[in-house]
């Protein structure tokens, strides 16, 4: 009798463990409203720190185009920058960019209140499950702002001081960035106007660009880079190799960049547009190289490595402005015409005396330019005087704004550091130490 009460006790156990498994299932399983929620927060952090890699890209880039008595510095300027960013973006940047319903007195105001993230666990928070986290959206928009200050700190390298420069990050991150953004970004007047920038040709690339291009006026160039009866000296970089590492760690980055830029991966199309980015994103910098290649071996009989490395630069901005839409075919065309660019305005520079030292003007600002006008080509819903309209009103706004802060800088402290600091290198006369140790006191 005993035995058959175990026996029946047993079976009943076991016929229990189906429902609570299903019992313990629907405790961890989220529901279904959730799930949107959850894989769009994923994707933002995912691809924010692909674009947070950037920075490690752009530190080498420069690094590696700049003479070695310069390298030290360029590699303190980029982690002071997305340090300086990162408190300022969210201090004032990240409210001015989304000022909700307008510039408002209240938002205006509102803007100068410290961005805040849910509470732990969303205790008693209420998200809206139709996006993502406030955090993830935070980071990824942070990763976008510092990249527009890193754009300035090439062009300006080897002869600008440190504190100065790092001033006009902070303006740049926590006021200009963020204003210019909100007309697109932040559902301003460009975004009803109709304006196309998906991950920011226009928004990220060539305010970096246009900055770097007044700084590089105001500031002048480098000592001895053109001579009196036009002529250009060439500087050649301290470590090519570093300079190619960091193209890869920048094209790498870029997938996030401008896949990150779908906003969404909540359903099966956002996950297919979203392989379709990456697969136009790479398509296009591999144009720019391949362009840059063949270009350079034409016009000089020899292929050029900086020149190929910033034409994939090229293309990687010539697609951000449009990454979705695109065929590989009009990828290829859109990312090779950046590289050409780059070709042509480098010299066009140097013919101007403006002393650019990784060339980022002509990646950013020129390519960012021809970017946002080849969207016309590919997305039905683009306008091309709305275009030009929108290149003009942000250009217009960051030059203005940029030289207002450069010029005001150069007035109350300077800018520059003085011949004998240029002469001897920013490493031991700005900060005591050199990269390369062993080769100075060989």
């Amino acid at each position: 009798m005993k035995s058959l009460m175990k026996l029946g006790l047993t079976a009943a156990a076991l016929a229990a463990l189906p429902q609570l498994g299903l019992a313990q299932e629907a405790e961890t399983t989220p529901p279904m409203a959730d799930i949107g929620f959850i894989f769009t927060t994923f994707m933002f952090l995912v691809t924010g720190f692909l674009v947070f890699f950037m920075a490690a890209g752009f530190a080498m880039l420069e690094a590696g185009l700049v003479r070695s008595k310069n390298v030290t510095m360029q590699l303190m300027k980029n982690v002071a920058l997305f340090s300086l960013a990162s408190i300022f973006y969210y201090v004032l940047g990240y409210n001015l960019m989304y000022p909700g319903d307008g510039w408002t007195i209240q938002n205006i105001l509102g803007a100068f209140s410290i961005t805040g993230l849910e509470p732990v666990g969303l205790e008693g928070a209420e998200p809206d499950l139709t996006y993502a986290s406030v955090g993830s959206d935070f980071f990824f928009q942070l990763m976008f702002c510092a990249a527009t200050a890193s754009i300035v700190s090439g062009a300006l390298a080897e002869r600008i001081k440190l504190w100065p420069f790092l001033a006009f990050v902070i303006v740049l991150t926590a006021v200009i960035y963020p204003i210019q953004a909100s007309w697109k970004w932040g559902g301003g007047f460009l975004q009803e106007a109709g304006f196309q920038d998906f991950a920011g040709s226009t928004v990220v690339h060539s305010v970096g660009g246009w900055a770097a291009l007044v700084g590089a006026i105001i500031l002048g160039p480098r000592l001895g880079k053109y001579t009196k009866d036009g002529k250009v000296n060439p500087y050649p970089g301290s470590n090519l190799a570093l300079a190619t590492l960091g193209t890869f760690i920048l094209w790498l980055g870029w997938f996030g960049f401008n896949g990150g830029s779908q906003l969404y991966m909540d359903t099966a199309g956002n996950v297919s547009d979203i392989s379709r980015i990456f697969a136009n994103t790479n398509t296009a910098a591999a144009a720019g190289a391949a362009v840059a290649l063949i270009l350079t071996q034409v016009m000089y009989r020899k292929p050029d490595l900086t020149m190929i490395l910033n034409g994939a630069l090229a293309g990687l901005v010539s697609i951000t402005a449009e990454p979705l839409m695109p065929s590989l075919i009009s990828a290829t065309l859109i990312g090779g015409i950046g590289g050409a660019i780059v070709v042509f305005t480098v010299p066009l520079l140097d013919r101007l005396k403006i002393d650019d030292v990784v060339g980022a003007i002509p990646v950013h600002l020129f390519a960012g330019i021809w970017g946002t006008i080849a969207v016309v080509f590919t997305n039905d819903s683009a306008n091309l005087f709305t275009q030009l309209y929108s290149i003009m009103v942000v250009g217009v706004f960051v030059s203005v704004a940029s030289a207002v802060v450069w010029l005001v800088l150069k007035a109350v402290v300077g800018l520059r550091v003085d011949e004998e600091a240029e002469m001897n290198g920013l490493d031991t006369t700005e900060l005591g130490m050199e990269a390369y140790p062993e080769f100075y006191n060989a």
